[in-house]
């Protein structure tokens, strides 16, 4: 059992994070008030995402949704400084832990040479009883699997942190990367406002953890 009564700081002594989720909007639901963070610090850190989120807007086909969400993402990116965003092209809704997609995943790594790798929490729920989408727990069991047997630290999000970073002053910052995604959110919940939607969102992400008002959790990934 993970002990998470303590939660220790998240380790800052490296230079280049490669963030690697499944979706657009994926880094903003957990973990873009740290991103906003380290690279305040001036640390490097790079998006690379399998697909394109074309499934995720109902009511617009997949051949609109994916530019439309990619062009949010990259928007929703460099509010909170990361400048390189790559998507892989993998459908949505449809990720598997195949040979294919942990390829994708080792070249990636082999382009950006990163100092750790993050990605999104894989665990069959949220926490609180809410369960977890396929292409996460797929994803994040690829990325697993191929940092395995490679000298590198990784690290995913978690509802259950081992690990926490202080993101105290970063919070609206997340806010505003979130807000970014608007077409998204206007049809996920047409009747909230999307600074609403996404000022909640982040204040779930956000909440005081340890000695810090403000943290973002993350626990080692394996």
């Amino acid at each position: 059992m993970v002990d998470v009564s303590d939660p220790q700081i998240f380790p800052e002594d490296w230079t280049t994070a490669l963030v690697l989720v499944a979706h657009p909007d994926d880094p903003e639901y957990g973990m873009a008030a740290a991103v906003a963070r380290w690279t305040a610090q001036g640390k490097n850190v790079i998006y690379g995402l399998a697909t394109s989120g074309e499934a995720g807007i109902a009511g617009m086909s997949p051949g609109t949704a994916g530019p439309v969400r990619e062009e949010e993402q990259r928007r929703s990116a460099a509010v909170v400084g990361v400048d390189e965003v790559r998507f892989w092209g993998y459908p949505d809704s449809e990720l598997r832990n195949t040979e294919e997609l942990r390829t994708s995943v080792a070249k990636s790594l082999s382009r950006y040479d990163p100092d750790v790798v993050i990605t999104l929490w894989g665990g069959p729920d949220w926490g609180n009883g809410v369960p977890n989408q396929s292409d996460h727990m797929e994803f994040t069991r690829a990325v697993a699997q191929v940092v395995a047997d490679r000298d590198l630290r990784a690290f995913q999000t978690s509802p259950y942190p081992t690990l926490i970073v202080d993101v105290s002053g970063y919070v609206e910052r997340a806010v505003e990367s979130l807000a970014e995604h608007r077409q998204y959110l206007s049809v996920l919940d047409p009747q909230t406002p999307v600074i609403e939607q996404s000022r909640a969102q982040v204040a779930s992400a956000t909440g005081p953890r340890g000695e810090f008002r403000h943290a973002v959790g993350f626990q080692p990934l394996g």
